[in-house]
Order: C-alpha cells, then structure tokens, then sequence
C-alpha cells in the first residue's frame, strides 16, 4: 500500500485499466491501524491488492475532497460512513462498491461473514467478468451524487439578490435545539455528545446581539439559547471529555454526562447526533481551536473563573508541545491509542489517560487521595461502564471527571474551599509529572494544516485580547508567519494544504482560506498591524478567483480545474468544523467594512443568498450564517479609532470584550502600522493618525461618535 493518490498513479490504473482500491484514513485512526496491521501487512493480500489492484493510500486531512466525494457515495448506498474508508473505483475514478473495516482473514476466516479477502475476490472477478457492468454502476452512482447536489445548492440567480431571509429564521433554528437539549447534562440528544462549536457558539451569543434581532426572536429565546450554551460548556469542562490531568479537550464523549471521552474502537460511526464519525482521533487541533474562541465568548458572556480557565487550558494546550511545532504552527492531533507498558505491545485506546486507584495511592498522600477520589469520581474497581468496554481494555481503571464540586467536599471533610482547591491543584501536578515521566505519549500526527491553524489563530488572537495576554498573541503571529513563509506563494497569492518536513504538493482548498483569513483578520483586531489585513485581503481575492461560483454564487470546496475530481461541491452545513461558506460570508463582510469594498459587501450578501432555501428548510444546520442574516439585516460599518488618551483606549477594550460586535475597527497612529490600510482603505486615509477620536464609517459616510453616540453602540 506504498502508492499515494497521484497523476501518476491514476495513469497506471487507466494503462493497465484495473480497478483502483481507495483506502482513506488519518494517522491517528484506530480502525485505520488494526486494518493495516490484519490485511496491508499480511503478505498473500498484498500480493492480491498488488496483483489485481492499484492500491492507493489517502489521507482525508491531506485530501479532504477525496474523502468528500466518496463518503457521499458511500453514504448514499450505506447509509452510514466512516473510517478506514474504503472504495474501488473505475479507472476514471468513479465509484462501484465501498465500506469501511473489513477483518482481516486471520481475524475473521472465510466462513464467518465478509472478510477483507472475500471482498477482493468478489471484486476482481466482478471486474474481470462484468467490468461493462461495473462502469454503468459506476457511471449511475456519479449521476446521483451530483443529482443530490444539484438539488441541494440549486440557488437563486442574482437578479433575486433582495430575497434575503427574514430575522426570524433565529429563532426556528433555536427551537431544533430546544427540542433536543439535555437538562440534566447539556449538549444535545442522548449519547454519545458531540460539541459542535459552531452551533454552541450561535446559541451563546443569541442575547447579545443588538435590540432588533433579540425582537424578532424573543428576549426569554434568546436568554435560554444562552443558557443551554453555558450549560453544556459547563458540563463540559467538568467531563472526562476534559483531560483533568493536562490540557485539551477530546473529540466527544460516549456517555451521556461526558464522563467517557470517545475511547470505544468504532470502525463506523453512523448516528443522528452526528452523520459521519471521527474515528479514534482524540484530541484534534481544528476541535480545541474552536473550542478556545467558544470559551472565550462564555467567559464574556458570564465572568464565570471556570470559563476563563478553560480557555487558558486550551490555549496551553495548543502552544506547548507536542501539539507546538518548532516552525511555530501547530500540529494536527494526537490519537487516543498508546501503549500501557513498556511489557504490553498491544496498542490501548486511553492508556495516556486513564488511572487506577492504586496508582492515585502510589502518587498521591493520603489526604490527595481523599479528596481528588471524590472529586474525580475514582473507584477501585473503575469507573467505566462495561457496555463501553468491549475489549476489556478499561477493567480497573478510572477516566476522571469532576463529580463533586469543591464546596460540597470541603463540607463532608470539614476544610475550607481554599485547601480543597490547593490540594487538587498538587495532585494534579504530581500526576501530570507521573503521566509525563512513565507513560508513553499518544502518537501525534505533525502536519501542519494551513485550515486548522487559521482556526488556532482566531482563538489565540481573541484569547490574547481579553485576557491581555501578549503570549496568546505572539503564538498566533507565529502560527501566521509560520503558514506565510512556509505554505503561501506570494508571487500567484495562493496557499499550500499542509506541510510535513516540507511544503505538500497538494494545493489549498477552499476551507484553507476562509479560515486562515478568519484568523488574520481577528490577528489584526489583536495587533493592529495591517500587515495581516494585506494578507487576507491577497488571500480573499484568490478565494473568489479559484472558487468562486460565477453562475449560482457561493464557493466551491475545490477549484475548478481538479482533475480527479468528479463533483464541485459547496459547503454550508456546520459540523465538526465550520462551514466554508458561513465563514467565508463572515469574511466577506467583515472586510468590507474594514476595507470598505463594497465587491466583497456583494459577495457576502449573494452568498447568503446562495444557501437561503437550504436554510429555511433546516436553519438548526446553517449557525455559522446566521451572523451574516444579521449583518446583511442591520448593516456592518467600520469604527475608525485614532490617536491615544484614556478614553480611547477604554473604547478599543470594551470593543475587544463585546461578544457580538456590529461593526469592525481599525485603529491608526499609536505606533500602528497602518500605511497599506491607509491606501486601502481611504476613508481611514484621510483620518487624522494623531487626533484622538472614533469615527463610524457606513454607507460611504463617516462620522465622528461622541461619548454619548460611543456608549449607545455598547448599550444596543
């Protein structure tokens, strides 16, 4: 399984016309490792594979639409999907037939069920015998999938540019997840509980937007879509979902109250909780980065020391290592396997993570042991349910999470809150050190990956504001300067998707630059260096230019001149990861104000559009364009802050601390650098760098806010 999906390797299989077997996965998948170890590495199927096949090996973070186009195909003939992904296709890359793990013969002998052997018989023969039938499968499968997403992304043409959706979409899209809210432990459905940012994220700023949006949906909505954000946060960080011990957070949990990060071996994930499964990849840094701007939002929201804590965790998490690269990126993820002993070769699932009492008794005093056991809920027998270890890999052992809170044990042993609190904080740096000292890391996937970072550079810029905290920032300007230097082509302005000891081939796709823009732009709003406006404005423009939709608007997730690529599609639902056209939408508005470009105004709006029958059919899906419904709705004008004084500064902080701001802001003079936003930009050209004073810039006019006009923008 040596051949990687290449122009070459697609060659070879129309040359010698076998059928290509598509093997798609992730470093950090478990089901991806059992499969290599039961079949790739045995010798007769890979004389098999080698002999009847042209096997290829993709990585789906690498080749995200590779994987895209048939998880859809897998989807649609399954019903379920996941990882390892496994396809053969035609030699003109369309699909026949797909799963996902297929047991190895030695695991699973012929007799008992399908068998990765039995499968690569069934399919050489089918393609030796019927390759006419094979093609015309192939062929129809590719007609529905595009039927699909014709009829998905069929948009309104321009000329409808006004048929923008109404306010009150907000609130349909509240009541999906007031349906589905767990009261008791937050998040939403039964098990297992996936925290999707985007979503939590929209419910959690609902009351904070201006008086005419919180009408249209209703005070008390949006003061409980609050409520089931922080709620879930909350429980959330007191979850085994939470590593106690370090720092992160993991994928999701399979327990109901969080208690059990995703350590169960699943091969396929199909659940409505979520449509397409993370297999075995625990802590990732697209997830965490999300993660630390949604922390950052709930601590704004409410001063709860928890939330601040939280997001302070996450970003240690990101800017230390193994997650810190040397380059100053960061790393992609870390998987959930690793070895439990220096004596035991059998890779575990949590291994890393979790404890026995014993080793609590070992590491901890007496005293520690009290009071973290009843805290973290650590049992001599475990604390994991058995319906979640069917390999047995957990027997004895605890995942913490925090049962009790520190006021109720304080009480049951009649100590203050303080000594509580300090004696847990010991503990968990002795068991930190014990972690770090005997037990063998989880292995770390080291790509750098331009979209995932550009997602980290948003939460460490933002993180860095708040909490004025000039390391956040300074690790947000590395992680950009590291993707510039590295992944970034000045001369034709486009971007790289990863690098890994050396820039990919593999060129960036659409989701590489609305989130790295996303990142430079909130780097900006932290540094007030318009260098990294130029960048994202250069990126911006090559977005439009590779992506862009000229006939139904809205962005492609990949260029058009993909050879190996069968479907365009667009991305507007929110899952694990936001949206690319939310973002980009966001972006797009955002950058009109800042650099006031009424083309980007239009695109941002003909976006919204774009996805506008896709929202109103299922607005719980499309959270990351709801900022845009509310920035097309009220408008986006740019605040001009200039000079220094107290006064001024006062303005640009309570500016950084509002969770849901209506306009954007430059800032001039003050040792700024600002010259290429000056020519950008003429409106913020012509203002006086030294004056002290703001100014609100909309609709081609700008006016200078007294104290009292400043106060209202903060009221409203």
């Amino acid at each position: 399984m040596v051949p990687l999906w290449s122009p070459e390797t697609l060659q070879l299989a129309r040359d010698t016309n076998r059928l290509l077997f598509v093997s798609i996965g992730f470093a950090a998948c478990h089901w991806c490792y059992v499969m290599e170890r039961e079949s790739f590495d045995d010798f007769s199927i890979a004389k098999m594979l080698n002999g009847y096949f042209i096997p290829v090996k993709v990585d789906r973070e690498e080749r995200p639409d590779i994987d895209r186009q048939y998880m859809g195909f897998l989807q649609e003939t399954t019903g379920g999907g996941g990882w390892p992904l496994n396809v053969f296709v035609t030699p003109d890359l369309e699909p026949v037939f797909g799963g996902t793990y297929w047991p190895g013969p030695k695991v699973n002998p012929p007799g008992r069920g399908a068998c990765f052997v039995q499968i690569l018989e069934i399919m050489s023969n089918m393609w030796k015998n019927q390759e006419d039938k094979c093609r015309e499968s192939g062929r129809a499968a590719v007609k529905q999938l595009r039927q699909v997403m014709e009829t998905e992304y069929r948009t309104v043409h321009a000329r409808d540019e006004e048929d923008v959706l109404e306010l009150e979409v907000l609130r349909d899209s509240y009541l999906h997840y007031r349906a589905k809210f767990d009261t008791k432990f937050g998040g939403f459905g039964d098990q297992p509980k996936f925290p999707v940012p985007t979503h939590l994220g929209h419910l959690l700023k609902l009351a904070s937007y201006p008086l005419p949006v919180r009408e249209a949906v209703g005070e008390d909505t949006c003061e409980d879509a609050r409520h089931m954000a922080l709620k879930t946060l909350e429980c959330m960080a007191r979850g085994g979902i939470k590593d106690q011990t370090g720092h992160g957070f993991a994928r999701y949990s399979v327990a109901r109250d969080w208690s059990l990060p995703h350590f169960e071996k699943m091969p396929v994930l199909n659940h409505p909780n979520y449509p397409s499964g993370h297999a075995n990849e625990l802590y990732r840094l697209n997830d965490n980065a999300q993660l630390l701007s949604l922390f950052v939002d709930a601590w704004l929201v409410k001063r709860l020391p928890l939330f601040e804590e939280m997001a302070c965790d996450v970003a240690e998490y990101l800017t230390a290592r193994p997650m810190a690269s040397p380059l100053g990126g960061i790393h992609a993820s870390e998987a959930a396997h690793s070895l439990p002993g220096t004596d035991n070769k059998r890779l575990q699932d949590g291994a890393y993570f979790l404890w026995t009492m014993d080793e609590f008794k070992s590491i901890l005093t007496e005293e520690e042991v009290g009071v973290c056991a009843t805290y973290w809920k650590v049992k001599e027998g475990g604390n994991t349910e058995k319906r979640h270890d069917s390999h047995g890999d957990y027997q004895g052992k605890n995942t913490l999470c925090v049962l009790e809170e520190t006021a109720d044990i304080a009480r049951k042993l009649n100590k203050s809150q303080y000594d509580i609190r300090r004696i847990i904080s010991n503990a968990k740096q002795k068991l930190l050190a014990y972690r770090d000292e005997s037990r063998q890391g989880p292995a770390l996937d080291d790509k750098i990956l331009t979209a995932w970072n550009g997602l980290a550079i948003s939460g460490l810029a933002r993180a860095g504001v708040v909490f004025n905290d000039t390391f956040y920032i300074s690790a947000a300007v590395k992680a950009a300067t590291c993707i510039k230097e590295n992944l970034f082509h000045g001369d034709s302005g486009t971007l790289k998707r990863f690098y890994r000891e050396g820039p990919g081939e593999i060129p960036g796709f659409a989701d590489d630059y609305a989130f790295l823009i996303a990142g430079l732009i909130d780097l900006y709003g932290a540094t007030f260096d318009d260098k990294w406006l130029s960048f994202a404005d250069t990126l911006q423009r090559t977005q439009i230019d590779q992506f862009w939709d000229v006939d139904n608007h809205a962005f492609f997730t990949t260029q058009a001149d993909q050879p190996d690529i069968l479907i365009r599609s667009k991305d507007g639902v929110d899952n694990a990861e936001p949206s690319i056209n939310g973002v980009s939408a966001s972006n797009l508005f955002r950058l009109a104000a800042l650099l006031n470009d009424t083309g980007y105004e239009k695109k941002a709006k003909q976006t919204l559009v774009a996805h506008a029958g896709a929202i109103r059919g299922f607005p719980a899906g499309y959270s990351g364009m709801m900022s845009s419904l509310i920035a097309s709705k009220l408008g986006m004008g740019n605040l001009v802050v200039s000079g220094q004084g107290a006064g001024v500064d006062a303005m640009v902080r309570r500016y950084h601390e509002s969770v849901t701001p209506r306009h954007t802001l430059v800032r001039i003079g003050m040792d700024t650098q600002s010259e290429w936003l000056c020519r950008r930009n003429t409106f913020v050209g012509n203002s006086d760098p030294q004056l002290g004073m703001v100014q609100l810039c909309e609709s081609g006019v700008c006016t200078i806010l007294s104290k009292e006009d400043i106060e209202k923008l903060f009221l409203d």
